[in-house]
């Protein structure tokens, strides 16, 4: 593939390969990132098939990334809240 620029100067030729090697490696981080996005969603559709409610199983998922005494302390404050408007 020719550069629509011209030819690199060697100066910058250490620099050019280091800087593709970058690009080429960020590429393939994305396109696993797709993969991954997309094995995501097939184990979603598999639990829906099997009868799951995946909006809950969403919530179980970001609950268990939580800081144990972080969501502890919401937990508390939800409960006051709720007790103060009668939700209890």
């Amino acid at each position: 593939m020719s550069d629509p620029a011209g030819p690199v100067p060697d100066s910058y030729g250490i620099a050019a390969e280091e800087l593709r090697q970058i690009v080429e490696r960020y590429e393939h981080l994305e396109a696993e990132k797709r993969d991954i996005a997309e094995q995501m969603k097939e184990v979603m559709a598999e639990a829906k098939g099997r009868g799951y409610d995946t909006r809950a199983l969403r919530k179980i998922i970001a609950l268990r990334k939580r800081d144990k005494a972080d969501l502890a302390e919401e937990e508390a404050v939800i409960d006051l809240y709720k007790a103060a408007l009668g939700m209890t």
